[in-house]
């Protein structure tokens, strides 16, 4: 019997399963959705019990595709910074506060007041800051987890564990590999983080009465697993110092393998740890959401036929939807650049395009001259990707092979690391 590997994605709007062979091909995948998050203003938090149900679906709908007794292992990947306190038993004693979730403004600031700049614990929607908003209400509460960490523990039958990756925003330190002693000054005691290991590493056989329920064999391992920023980079089959990964969504986002840790808090530069590399990453305001300021999507799928990127316009926008940046030019306003306008629409398109490739030159410049080396490659994923012309603008402006992802969902790349283990 030929062995699978499963990688679980619990995301924002559902939860993904997907189960690959020894070589890394698909054999099934099934997806299950989710409710909306509850938001109250800057809360925004859900009912964990929904993120384990909806697991269990779509682990149900998967072994309708493929033989779950043929698992050898499964690993977990959630929103990064989604949190939640449990009991002894794992039992939730709260809601899930969301990645999003930005009301612990007051622990903020004093997270602020001790963390080193570098910390991925600054913030209000940091894990950190929501651990110290829920601590106060939390009756019985013994443990804070992640969204990942609670799922596998639920698959496990053992909570306590979390990853590297997970943990960044808790305040975990990735360098020294240990939880930093300035959260003695919050308060934080020892027995309430997590025990950290290196993302993919097993810990734990599934608990038997969830692999009878579910068909998967006793011996089936429950590894560690990671964010799903960090498990939709590994989907790519980016690997090498170099390998970079661009997200041309309503923002844009890129990722570099790295040989030392970058971090640039006053850009939100930071990274994650993969094994002996690092994954340094930066985000624009520029992007998709540029692009819609001035054009509808029909009027730039329109257009697209009409972009010569070997003709370039000349000028030099810096497209943003609206004044303020953060990467790779940290200026809170930061006023768009995208005059003068070409009488012709598709020229001015053209001209937008060109101007989003070239902040994403300037940010993949700014990580090198932070210590990131030179770009290899670019793997493209997000809407944007599936624009050939944009490509071809970007590769000339970039300098490197552009390609777009073959593979780009975080279930994917889970199962990868399910498979893989700890990145060497």
């Amino acid at each position: 019997m030929t062995q699978l590997f499963v990688g679980i994605d619990v995301g924002t709007s559902g939860v993904r399963a997907c189960a690959i062979d020894p070589r890394g091909a698909v054999k099934g995948a099934a997806a299950v959705a989710l409710a909306a998050p509850r938001q109250d203003g800057a809360g925004i938090d859900q009912d964990p019990e929904l993120w384990w149900q909806a697991t269990t679906a779509a682990l149900s709908k998967l072994g309708a595709r493929v033989d779950l007794g043929a698992v050898a292992r499964i690993a977990v990947d959630g929103t990064s910074g989604t949190l939640l306190l449990i009991d002894d038993d794992g039992r939730p004693c709260s809601p899930g506060l969301m990645y999003n979730d930005a009301r612990a403004v007051d622990e903020a600031r004093r997270i602020a007041a001790v963390a080193p700049p570098e910390s991925g614990a600054h913030g209000a929607s940091s894990a950190l800051a929501k651990l110290l908003h829920l601590r106060a209400a939390a009756s019985g509460a013994r443990r804070a987890v992640h969204q990942a960490d609670w799922i596998a523990g639920r698959l496990a039958g053992r909570h306590g564990t979390s990853d590297e990756n997970n943990a960044l925003k808790l305040g975990y330190d990735p360098v020294k590999r240990r939880w930093p002693l300035w959260l003695d000054k919050l308060g934080i005691a020892p027995e309430v983080l997590p025990a950290i290991l290196v993302p993919g590493t097993p810990f734990a056989d599934v608990d038997p009465s969830i692999a009878r329920a579910l068909g998967l064999a006793s011996s089936a391992r429950i590894v560690a697993g990671t964010t799903d920023g960090v498990a939709a980079f590994i989907a790519t089959g980016a690997d090498q110092p170099g390998d970079a990964v661009t997200s041309l969504g309503t923002t844009l986002v890129v990722k570099l393998i790295a040989t030392q840790p970058i971090f640039a808090a006053g850009q939100g530069v930071y990274s994650h740890r993969l094994g002996d590399k690092w994954l340094a990453g930066g985000a624009s305001n520029s992007g998709g959401a540029a692009l819609l300021a001035h054009f509808s999507t029909d009027d730039m799928d329109r257009m697209t036929p009409l972009l010569r990127p070997d003709e370039p316009t000349g000028l030099d926008y810096y497209p943003l939807p609206k004044a303020g940046e953060r990467f790779p030019i940290a200026d809170p306003n930061l006023t768009p650049k995208i005059t003068p306008r070409p009488a012709e629409d598709h020229r001015f398109f053209q001209a937008l395009l060109e101007g989003i490739a070239g902040v994403e030159a300037l940010a993949y410049r700014r990580l090198q001259d932070l210590g990131a080396p030179a770009l290899r490659r670019v793997i493209s994923i997000g809407g944007g990707a599936k624009n050939d012309g944009w490509t071809g603008i970007r590769a000339r402006k970039l300098g490197v092979p552009v390609s777009v992802a073959a593979q780009t969902e975080a279930s994917y790349g889970t199962a990868l690391l399910a498979l893989q283990g700890p990145p060497q």
